[in-house]
């Protein structure tokens, strides 16, 4: 499978369309896959971010969507939430179902997405709406942050890093069994900016998490996923871009012989009929 999708990749970069659209084409940027970039979305601009993963042989899969909105007048500040739909693969005779949910809160902490250096505390609340007895959350609500870091090496190269923690204090596990439960995350990944509208990705993500073992008792597991990608947008006169990209995760370390395919696909548009929204997608991702 990995290697008919890396084929794929390759003949994707062969006959990818390098001029396709009606206006100048911004660079990509704000649309990272595993590893959170530090860029809020600018003044008047709002972003819709889907994925989809799949991992053999586990056979789970899961589909998220993502919005993110500025606080008007004030980029510094923005807010967005993520809804999940899932599938357990220990777990699929009871079919997929709803997720646990994320309201998010971004600071804009340092820089922004013209400077090199960029930084964005994150905040999030963690809902449980997702079925713990069948996999598909944590069984409590919990919070979430994310320390975000990007920096830009020069004309072609972007790198971006994160570490981050979740807190659960009622946590459940499918034998309704409670405890609360801490998980760390530490990602990385550098960009190669192939083309303005075209990129390379290599995305590495690290996850320490405790699970529910039995009452008041925890289990630790370790998570290491590499994964390279592309992604590549279009853009439109009404400020609209459409990012779609296409990733290998492939588990390494503690997680060897996962490996999977992760699909995404962005559209960014202004949200406010003035000129500074209007002018943003074709201004604010010019890379220093």
């Amino acid at each position: 499978m990995v290697r008919t999708v890396l084929s794929d990749l390759l003949l994707l970069v062969a006959i990818f369309p390098l001029a396709n659209s009606q206006s100048p084409a911004p660079p990509i940027q704000d649309n990272s896959f595993l590893v959170e970039e530090a860029y809020n979305q600018d003044d008047g601009v709002v972003q819709h971010i889907n994925t989809f993963t799949y991992f053999a042989p586990a056979r789970d899969w899961a589909y998220t969507f993502t919005q993110e909105w500025p606080v008007p007048h004030d980029a510094r500040h923005q807010l967005s939430y993520t809804l999940a739909y899932l599938r357990m693969g220990d777990y699929a005779a009871h079919g997929p179902g709803a997720g646990d949910a994320l309201l998010n809160y971004r600071y804009q902490l340092v820089g922004d997405g013209k400077t090199r250096v960029a930084f964005a505390p994150r905040l999030s609340l963690v809902l449980p709406l997702g079925n713990s007895g069948f996999g598909r959350g944590y069984g409590g609500t919990g919070l979430q942050t994310n320390l975000p870091l990007s920096t830009v090496l020069g004309s072609k190269w972007v790198m971006h890093w994160n570490a981050g923690a979740t807190f659960v204090p009622h946590a459940r596990n499918s034998a309704g069994n409670r405890s609360a439960i801490w998980g760390y995350n530490a990602d990385h990944s550098v960009v190669w900016l192939a083309r303005p509208r075209f990129n390379v990705l290599l995305e590495t993500a690290f996850n320490r998490s405790e699970g529910v073992s039995s009452p008041r008792r925890t289990q630790w597991s370790n998570s290491l996923t590499l994964s390279p990608g592309v992604r590549w947008s279009y853009n439109f006169s009404s400020g609209l871009q459409i990012v779609p990209g296409i990733g290998v995760p492939l588990g390494v370390g503690p997680s060897a012989g996962q490996k999977g395919i992760f699909l995404y696909l962005s559209f960014e548009h202004p949200f406010r009929s003035t000129s500074k929204a209007a002018a943003a997608l074709s201004s604010a991702s010019a890379t220093p």
